[in-house]
């Protein structure tokens, strides 16, 4: 039958490989992508597409569920090479275990408890990028580890945010007190404008009495010849 003859041919094409290939398989598809046909409907909204992973990242992730052929990892990498041969569902991940089972002489249980250990492996990597990058925003200021960049920005951030605020509320000061300055200078101003004015009338008053008192002494102290004497 040809679903027999492909279901043999991806069996075959998995497990004859060269030995490098063997220990440097690539990271299994995600496993949502080889869920039954039938496990429900897609979401009528599905949430947009990730951005894709930097393919740096990806051969991290592949080095991290790299095993040794018996694990879950090569398990998934044989149920995606027998979806190509038409099966799905249960009877895809049956079949595909049967192979399996009898090519490794893995059990069940040791399989999923193989993908208990990728899933417990993936979370543990993420958790130890995730402090990574947390101390790279500067948000875990006690940890030993040297601060990145980013946090080094950040701190440098706030030092000139402290510096500028303390020179604003400086200017702040000084310009109050340039204020309280120009209006006791402006005060002064008046005050000895108004004693400059006092004192001009004050001598403009002593000028004029003086002057008319001297044109009366002058007069009457120094009469002309004309002038009949008092004891005439």
């Amino acid at each position: 039958m040809a679903i027999l003859d492909n279901l043999t041919k991806a069996a075959k094409d998995f497990f004859i490989e060269d030995d490098g290939a063997a220990r440097q398989a690539p990271a299994p598809a995600p496993l949502a992508a080889a869920q039954p046909a039938q496990a429900g409907p897609p979401a009528a909204n599905p949430a947009p597409a990730v951005t894709q992973a930097e393919q740096r990242h990806l051969d991290h992730i592949a080095s991290l569920l790299a095993g040794d052929g018996k694990d879950f990892g090569a398990y998934t990498k044989m149920v995606n090479s027998m979806a190509g041969s038409g099966l799905t569902g249960p009877l895809l991940y049956q079949t595909a275990f049967n192979a399996f089972a009898a090519l490794t002489g893995t059990n069940q249980a040791a399989l999923l408890a193989s993908a208990e250990q990728l899933a417990h492996k993936l979370a543990e990597d993420r958790a130890r990028v995730l402090q990574r990058h947390r101390e790279k925003m500067g948000e875990s200021p006690d940890t030993k580890a040297p601060p990145g960049p980013l946090a080094l920005l950040h701190q440098r951030e706030t030092q000139l945010q402290a510096e500028v605020a303390s020179l604003t509320e400086q200017l702040t000061q000084k310009s109050q007190q340039l204020r309280e300055i120009q209006q006791q200078a402006q005060a002064e101003k008046q005050k000895t404008q108004a004693a400059l004015a006092s004192y001009e009338l004050a001598n403009a008053a002593a000028a004029a009495e003086l002057q008319a008192h001297r044109q009366a002494a002058q007069n009457f102290l120094n009469p002309s010849p004309s002038t009949p004497s008092s004891n005439a």
